[in-house]
């Protein structure tokens, strides 16, 4: 089943949208306690219950407008239910906290094994939107596993060495934002990799 386009704003809103929900529910919420099933929680805990649906609801209208969702964005969904339930059911945050830190590490580890067989994963997942000569995407993908590993490292020292409310905001803002201008920057010094569209011939 082919993709459909959608309007790229409304695309951006679906994708970041749970995220900065997420952050603006906790600053809400994140002095109080709450008293569920006799147990009581945290705002933190309850940000991250009120996120996994969002997430979900989020994910099945994206899918539902274009018809596909990328293999890093089911996996990324997976894992926040997966570690926002061990969250709420050991009523421990540390396991939400950690879930950044599994996602890029494993990510990078994929992209590891792949180099070491020679391969650049990344091409296949990116190759169609990126045309670039093969020791390009060799080069490419070396320095993403290594960024994702830096941030599996240091998203490790900073929910276990600071607040959770200054870890929530890097969470949300300064992590998307240091990948993202990582990886502007080395497709702009990547250039020289870079293979032209082909001009059709004048007619």
């Amino acid at each position: 089943m082919s993709e459909k386009t959608i309007n790229p704003i409304l695309r951006q809103v679906l994708e970041l949208g749970p995220t900065i929900l997420f952050f603006l529910i906790y600053l809400r919420i994140k002095d109080d306690t709450f008293t569920l099933g006799g147990t009581e929680y945290t705002g933190f805990i309850v940000a991250t219950l009120i996120f996994v649906p969002i997430l979900l609801v989020a994910m099945a209208v994206l899918w539902a407008l274009t018809r596909k969702l990328s293999r890093m964005q089911i996996f990324t969904a997976f894992m926040v239910i997966f570690f926002g339930g061990l969250t709420a059911w050991f009523n421990d945050e540390r396991f939400f906290k950690m879930k950044t830190s599994i996602v890029y590490g494993f990510f990078a580890t994929i992209l590891g094994v792949g180099l070491l067989q020679g391969k650049s994963y990344l091409q296949w997942i990116m190759g169609e939107f990126l045309p670039m000569k093969p020791e390009g995407w060799m080069i490419f993908t070396k320095r993403v596993a290594l960024m994702f590993l830096a941030l599996a490292v240091a998203n490790e020292i900073i929910w276990r060495t600071q607040s959770t409310e200054l870890w929530v905001k890097l969470e949300t803002f300064a992590f998307p934002a240091v990948l993202f201008v990582f990886l502007w920057a080395q497709i702009v010094v990547l250039q020289r990799y870079l293979i032209e569209p082909e001009t059709p011939p004048e007619t």
